[in-house]
């Protein structure tokens, strides 16, 4: 069998070299797009959540005249049927107002989301980025009115009834500030892989 010449020894080492960078950068694109895909998961469950606290009733449980009663941001329930808040209460407002804006920003950022995982494009407008920064903003609408709500809360009921818990809602509202975070976290490690790599050629 005849050995390598010089040449081929030469045309293999620059071929590998050339690959290894090309082996990288598909590396770098298989993780942005996995955190992409973690990212459009947590905020999927993070916006259902989200629309599953605001519109139910299971904010909050008391004990009043020797009836356990449960209220929601919209209406409050006593045995057998619910009823609508008719009184304009500015906390009550606030949290309906700030978990509706939460809503918005998280389905927008989802389906920019959507549209940056289906077709990447650093071009212009990075969809990416924005996705990222709509989960961090939805994020704090949720959690500025989750600190609302715990606070009038707990000052309210906690001097005016014995026997009160905050109930299955309010514990979803949480948990969606924490998917929309990371939503946003996935997003961004995205977003700065793919900027990484370009930086470094320039």
């Amino acid at each position: 069998m005849d050995s390598p010449s010089v040449w081929q020894v030469e045309e293999c080492l620059t071929e590998l070299a050339a690959c290894s960078p090309c082996q990288f950068l598909l590396s770098l694109h298989n993780e942005m797009y996995s955190f992409m895909g973690g990212g459009l998961f947590c905020a999927g469950v993070g916006n259902i959540l989200l629309i599953v606290s605001t519109a139910t009733d299971y904010w909050m449980q008391y004990r009043h005249s020797s009836n356990y009663m449960h209220q929601g941001l919209w209406r409050y329930c006593v045995p057998g049927k619910c009823m609508t808040h008719t009184d304009s209460i500015a906390y009550w407002d606030a949290t309906r107002a700030l978990m509706i804006l939460s809503l918005l920003a998280c389905f927008i950022g989802i389906v920019i989301g959507v549209m940056a995982f289906i077709h990447y494009s650093s071009e212009g407008f990075d969809k990416t980025f924005a996705a990222g920064i709509l989960f961090f903003i939805s994020c704090f609408f949720v959690l500025l009115a989750m600190a609302v709500y715990t606070g009038v809360t707990v000052n309210y009921y906690g001097k005016r009834y014995g026997s009160w818990r905050f109930s299955w809602s309010y514990i979803m509202g949480w948990v969606s500030v924490v998917l929309t975070f990371f939503s946003g976290i996935f997003y961004m490690c995205a977003y700065r892989m793919h900027e990484c790599p370009r930086n470094s050629t320039r």
